[in-house]
Formats: structure tokens, sequence, C-alpha cells
């Protein structure tokens, strides 16, 4: 669970948290074409190492830590997965190659992780939903999407307090093979649902007693306007996005 604490909004007056929503989407797009863009070491080690300045700069380094420290089974899961497809299509044999095409895919996945984690945790849901209705998409859509970033961090929380409270009834999850550990979820994943659904009926009724969906024409309270440290960003997000496609093309 502690991968989902990289994806909990922090309220922080920073100038990552400070910059416009859209411009932070722009940001995660820029870096996730530029992740996908690359199949190489060096270049994915640039890229996920670019981003811990901005995460120091945030004050989010504690929660993106914990969330490199839950991620790191899926990035050695990543490697082992792809060292093994490419062995056995090479017949069983491993080369230097190999191994580094492994470690950059598992280092495309951090870079990933750290650049998703970096845009939750400096953006509220509030003015993400701003964002997108900005952006032409239907309030239901934006509702939806920002209501479920709400509940992550909170089924993370639930979940965690049910595998406490099933350990302290002599349930070991720690213990046996991966199918007896699979089986002993089953004691966590029943409330976890249950729960869960309880959650989503009470804001069913409590979106009906608010009368959604009753006025075509919405307002918001705050409106989203550019800044300079905005374009600022956008540029240099930009000039990164074109020595990066010059790059692939020499590389």
């Amino acid at each position: 669970m502690s991968m989902l604490d990289g994806f909990k909004t922090t309220v922080l007056e920073t100038p990552i948290h400070e910059l416009d929503p859209r411009v932070k989407m722009f940001m995660l797009a820029s870096v996730t074409a530029m992740a996908i863009m690359f199949n190489k070491v060096v270049p994915l080690l640039v890229i996920s190492l670019a981003q811990v300045p901005l995460v120091l700069l945030a004050r989010v380094s504690r929660e993106w830590s914990r969330s490199m420290r839950g991620g790191m089974i899926f990035a050695l899961m990543i490697f082992g997965m792809n060292l093994v497809s490419r062995a056995a299509y090479a017949g069983w044999t491993v080369d230097a190659e190999m191994v580094k095409v492994s470690v950059a895919m598992a280092l495309r996945f951090v870079a990933l992780l750290t650049t998703f984690s970096l845009f939750f945790l400096t953006t509220s849901p509030d003015k993400l939903s701003l964002a997108l209705e900005s952006m032409r998409i239907p309030y239901e859509y934006c509702f939806a999407f920002t209501t479920a970033i709400r509940f992550i961090p909170i089924i993370a929380f639930e979940a965690q307090a049910i595998a406490d409270a099933q350990r302290s009834r002599g349930l070991e999850l720690d213990r046996g093979n991966l199918i007896e550990r699979l089986k002993k979820y089953v004691p966590i994943l029943t409330p976890l649902i249950v729960s869960a659904i309880r959650r989503s009926m009470e804001l069913a009724e409590a979106m009906e007693s608010r009368a959604f969906g009753a006025s075509k024409r919405r307002t918001n309270l705050y409106t989203l306007k550019l800044k300079p440290r905005d374009y600022v960003a956008a540029a240099a997000l930009t000039a990164a996005l074109c020595i990066s496609v010059l790059v692939r093309g020499v590389v």
C-alpha cells in the first residue's frame, strides 16, 4: 500500500504546487512521451533523475520515496519478465544487451511512476476538475475521474486497517506459497469491497439530495488563468521534448 502514498494530494505552497494544472498535465504527457520514446538505459536514467529536483522543489520527497519503495517490486517484476521472455526467445541464452534492455524497461516504469506521483501529489482534484472542464470535457466525466482519485487513498487506508485487524486475529499474510498467500487476502478483499459499495451508495444519495445534473449550465467559483511562470514552464517542457526528439533521431 505504500505505493499509493505517492498519489495523495499534499497542500503546500511551492512553485510546483502553484503551477497551473494544465501545465502539469502537459508535463505529465511530455515525460510520458519521452519515456516511451527511448528504450536505452542512459536516456531513461536521465529522464528519471531530471525529475528529482522537481520532487525536492515540491517538498514531497517523503511521499515520493514511499511510492518508489512500493513500486520497486513492480520494477523488479518488469526487469525479470523482460529478461526471461527475451532469453526464452533466444534459446535460453542471456547476453549483456538483454540485461540492458530489461534494465531500461524497469527504468521506464520508474520514470513514469515518478511523473504520475509528482502530478497527483501536487494537483488537487478540484483544480484537476477545473482543468478538464476547461478542455471541454463533460462535467460528468470530470466528476467521475476526480472522485475516483479521491477514493484511492481512502480505500488504501481502509485496506491497511482491515489487514492490521485481520493480523491481530491471527491471520498470517506473509507465510506460505503464492497460492496460499492469495487465499489469505480473501478476508481482506471481502470487507473492503463491501465498504466500497456502501461508500458509493452514500455518495449517490448525497449527489441525488443535491440535485446533481439538474442544471445543464454549471458555474465555478474559481477560474484558471495562466501566469508568467506557467508559460516559462510550458516553454521549458516544449524545449525538452524537442531535444528528446532530436536525440532520439541520433541515437
